[in-house]
């Protein structure tokens, strides 16, 4: 019988070198970046979503006026900070290490040769709401009243017990348990269960925002750093 290849055990000499010779190609890759492009902007994300950020990848791919496109960074904050340098005698570029000191958190690059109107434009209009995920803060307080509830089926009365939502039969209807005429969901500022975050998506109720905000912007052609973002 063949062994199994997740049995085998791998010298951990031979993936640390190969996790070296990755980092170590990363950091080629956005010092490559930097000098293909004008600008470096150090931007911030909240309630970050795949499919709304590859739209954001899928604009700055598009080609510039000089046919070049714009390149975004996203990962190991760590890795960002070596290749920009965190020390006069460090930084790949004039006062790059500013951007180093700022690179924690939620963040990432952006190097591009775009217009700096074009692209500040572009971020501070970008805001998009969607639906909260378990584990974030709820931007406000959402109730569910008897007359949201009188409106499904009996069918959903067992449904809604597992999500936390006190309902009943009454009279062929569905309705809150008590004589209730109203069940608190969340209140503002409060950490959100996996349940109250599926009764917010099947009430259609979006707490949460989709957001990039645009830190600082570095000039690679006078090393000149800029604060965005006070």
């Amino acid at each position: 019988m063949p062994k199994s290849r997740r049995a085998q055990l791998v010298a951990l000499t031979k993936t640390a070198k190969k996790t070296r010779d990755h980092k170590a190609s990363v950091v080629d890759e956005i010092r490559s970046a930097i000098d293909e492009h004008e600008t470096l902007y150090l931007f911030s994300y909240e309630n970050m979503r795949s499919n709304k950020f590859k739209a954001i990848r899928m604009d700055f791919r598009k080609p510039d006026m000089e046919g070049k496109s714009s390149r975004i960074f996203l990962g190991k904050n760590k890795l960002l900070q070596i290749a920009m340098g965190r020390t006069p005698e460090e930084e790949y570029g004039d006062n790059l290490r500013q951007v180093s000191k700022l690179t924690s958190g939620s963040v990432g690059l952006i190097l591009t040769s775009r217009p700096r109107d074009e692209v500040e434009s572009y971020f501070s209009s970008l805001v998009e709401e969607d639906y909260a995920r378990a584990g974030s803060k709820a931007s406000q307080k959402f109730v569910i009243t008897n007359e949201m509830v009188a409106t499904h089926p009996v069918s959903m009365v067992e449904q809604f017990r597992k999500l936390g939502l006190p309902v009943e039969v009454q009279n062929g209807r569905v309705g809150l348990i008590g004589g209730k005429t109203e069940h608190v969901v969340c209140k503002e500022g409060v950490t959100l269960s996996a349940e109250a975050c599926k009764l917010l998506v099947h009430f259609g109720v979006k707490l949460a925002e989709f957001r990039v905000k645009l830190i600082c912007r570095w000039s690679s052609g006078d090393g000149d750093f800029q604060m965005l973002d006070e």
